[in-house]
């Protein structure tokens, strides 16, 4: 079994095991249209959804839509999502999005992959989950620390780059497992494959894993498992 073939066989056998304990996870970030998830994620960096969550319902209570966010000063956006951190940074930006939006699309995001990560805060991570969440399309994979720190301890990449990570994400998984494949991860990364105290005794994908083997002293075998 060369590399390649072994690295897809694991990537099936993950996505299987992984559906099986968490199923065909909805996004965790609550949100009424795609303007309104467009926010959510950008306030979502460098901050927990649950914390979003609980910051969205005011602010899209009294800013609804990209018009009214527009008018917005952003002193009272700061005070709605203070509380998300980095708030001078993101009220900018929530803004800056809010005005272009109205401007030169009608107020809409535009369903264009290309486009979205030249409009203020939205980065490639956040274009990914606008496009697989908003539009139920997904040209990539979302890559977040979750998904970077397991992606790494299953043996599907070496690197540290999202960009990079994600690129060898989709080159292992179908492209049809790119929307679901992420949720997996990040459910998985804060379940068990946690950060600093990994509970690789009783991860579900032990037998499957190299570092969850070599932490364990576990010998399953791939050619094994996958026979």
């Amino acid at each position: 079994m060369n590399n390649a073939t072994g690295l897809k066989k694991r990537a099936e056998k993950v996505f299987l095991l992984l559906t099986k304990e968490f199923g065909d996870p909805d996004c965790p970030l609550h949100f009424a249209t795609i303007e309104q998830l467009a926010v959510a994620v950008i306030l979502s960096a460098q901050c927990t959804d649950a914390r979003v969550n609980l910051v969205t319902p005011a602010l899209f209570a009294k800013f609804p839509d990209m018009e009214s966010l527009a008018k917005a000063k952003i002193t009272d956006i700061e005070k709605l999502i203070f509380s998300t951190g980095f708030y001078h940074n993101k009220a900018k930006n929530l803004s800056a999005l809010a005005k272009i939006l109205v401007k030169e699309y009608g107020g809409k995001i535009p369903k264009d992959f290309a486009l979205l990560p030249t409009l203020p805060g939205i980065g490639r991570k956040t274009a990914n989950v606008i496009m697989a969440e908003g539009f139920g399309e997904a040209p990539g994979v979302t890559v977040d620390t979750h998904v970077k720190r397991v992606s790494n301890r299953l043996g599907f990449t070496t690197s540290t780059n999202p960009v990079i990570v994600e690129r060898h994400l989709m080159e292992i998984f179908q492209r049809k497992k790119w929307r679901t494949l992420p949720l997996l991860l990040i459910l998985h990364g804060r379940k068990t494959c946690i950060a600093r105290r990994p509970q690789c005794e009783t991860c579900v994908l032990l037998k499957i894993c190299p570092t969850g083997q070599e932490v364990t002293g576990f010998k399953a075998g791939m050619d094994a498992v996958f026979a």
